[in-house]
């Protein structure tokens, strides 16, 4: 059996609250529903953790290398988790670094 993809377990689960919140189903078949609905909840959120665990944010360094810095969610995106909001990252020369640069 191939391994399930998040995105087909969460569309699996999305069918299934619209199935139990129509509510129109036996009890029976409602428990099986919630209990393959944890099951598909359960597995999206552990195949975003991993996700985020992988994420990793590539920042220059004052040696003017890339390094790798874990993924904040509460950071703002593409920037240097030291910097105060509002700086311009710099390169060696202390100069605002281009697009290119970055």
């Amino acid at each position: 059996m191939p391994k399930e993809r998040f995105e087909d377990a969460l569309n699996k689960l999305e069918k299934i609250v619209s199935k139990l919140e129509e509510g129109d189903i036996p009890l029976e078949e409602s428990l099986k529903l919630f209990e393959e609905g944890i099951r598909l909840s359960r597995f999206c959120n552990q195949k975003l953790d991993e996700a985020e665990k992988r994420v990793e944010i590539l920042l220059k360094s004052k040696e003017g290398d890339l390094r790798p810095h874990p993924f904040d969610p509460s950071a703002s995106s593409g920037k240097d988790p030291s910097m105060n909001s509002g700086q311009v990252p710099t390169g060696n020369s202390g100069k605002p670094l281009s697009d290119e640069e970055e």
